[in-house]
């Protein structure tokens, strides 16, 4: 009997461009495989061992003869490349409709009702990169203490504040001012919260981030897993991803490194359900920035901790390794990219050497989680527990 299951997400990590890709313009997007070719061959060998380079027309990983989990790769129902979309479909919601965005900024109604609630004036209101658009108007922020709004291709309203000119509980609370107007017609996936610090010059973004999400339109697996009485633990931004919802206790983290601290901290306590880990590096730092060598790096530093987490497994877990979207930094742009999610499971009761294919939806995972922890599920995804396990 499996009595807990572990979701880590390694955020961004996509494994090729899905079949409509073309309808988001990011046909040859491919995250993985295109950082190998790009930055030469990378060291993964512990995620290869459990199945990575296995998994059907992966590129850049080579395979093995005898992975020791399950593995494959998953198609994306809901019309979205996007934190929230990829997030919530795992945990068993598809969306019909996607969220709005805004490639023009936003309306002038939406920000003069947001000035006159929050008492100040802004500066931005466009798409940017949040590392370009800090050191753009870094220096009148701080002359004028306005905030800086901008959006991506994604559906987010973001505002950046200097530390020191607007405090950590001032731009939340500005944030929570945000939330409330982008609902309704006006709804956007998530209003983030976007600290820095440094000289003009010389600005950082922190780790204070802060995502405002909506809450899920429907019941997840989480909001399930909670009513049963199960734990369902938050690692890093999954708490702001749900807003909360189905969540038991949760943890923010600061980097990918202290998102494996947790998830092990968490795995060698007495708890039963679900731990939901999210490693969001690979997207912020690397994957937005353009930054293949970064990416690569850090999925090294990641893969070489891999051992360190399955020796924390119990004979009764299993840990689901997957991704949420692609972010492919040596593609055009500095947006998510629409890509299949590679999905590795690995557990004492987990048969080895097991291809699952490609999964029709990311809702297999809940539906799977469902049927391991005998609860009902969200009524998306089909579960593959039959082949992985007895």
């Amino acid at each position: 009997m499996i009595n807990r299951v572990v979701i880590f997400v390694i955020d961004s990590v996509g494994v090729g461009a899905l079949p409509d890709a073309g309808d988001f313009g990011d046909v040859g997007a491919n995250t993985l495989g295109n950082i190998v070719k790009k930055e030469g061959k990378i060291n993964l060998s512990n995620l290869r061992r459990l199945g990575l380079g296995n998994i059907d027309d992966i590129s850049g990983i080579e395979a093995i003869d005898y992975p020791l989990g399950a593995f494959g790769k998953s198609l994306e129902v809901s019309h979205g490349k996007d934190t929230t979309t990829g997030h919530w479909e795992i945990a068993g919601l598809h969306l019909t409709k996607p969220f709005n965005t805004y490639p023009n900024g936003f309306p002038k109604e939406v920000m003069e009702e947001f000035e006159k609630r929050i008492g100040k004036k802004t500066l931005g209101n466009k798409p940017a990169s949040g590392t370009v658009i800090i050191e753009e108007l870094g220096e009148e922020h701080m002359k004028t203490g306005y905030p800086i709004v901008y959006t991506s291709a994604d559906s987010v309203f973001q505002i950046a504040a200097h530390e020191e000119i607007i405090s950590l509980e001032e731009l939340y609370e500005i944030c929570k001012v945000a939330r409330e107007i982008m609902m309704g017609d006006q709804a956007v996936a998530r209003v983030i919260a976007r600290p820095f610090i440094g000289e003009v010059g010389k600005f950082t973004r922190t780790s204070n981030r802060r995502d405002f999400s909506l809450n899920p339109s429907e019941e997840t697996i989480l909001d399930i897993a909670k009513n049963y009485g199960l734990d369902v633990i938050a690692v890093g931004k999954i708490e702001d991803i749900f807003n909360g919802q189905g969540i038991t206790e949760a943890v923010h983290t600061k980097d990918n490194m202290a998102g494996i601290d947790e998830t092990i901290n968490y795995l060698q306590k007495n708890n039963k359900g679900i731990i939901f880990t999210n490693l969001v590096d690979f997207d912020s730092k690397y994957g937005h920035r353009r930054d293949a060598k970064g990416y690569k790096d850090a999925l090294e530093e990641m893969d070489a901790r891999i051992p360190e987490l399955l020796e924390n497994l119990r004979e009764d877990d299993i840990i689901i390794i997957t991704a949420d979207h692609g972010n492919d930094p040596t593609f055009k742009g500095t947006d998510h990219t629409r890509e299949y999610i590679p999905i590795i499971i690995y557990g004492d009761k987990v048969n080895s050497n097991v291809n699952l294919g490609t999964r029709k939806s990311f809702a297999d995972i809940a539906a799977t989680i469902s049927d391991i922890l005998g609860i009902p599920s969200t009524g998306k995804g089909e579960s593959f527990k039959n082949q992985i396990i007895g």
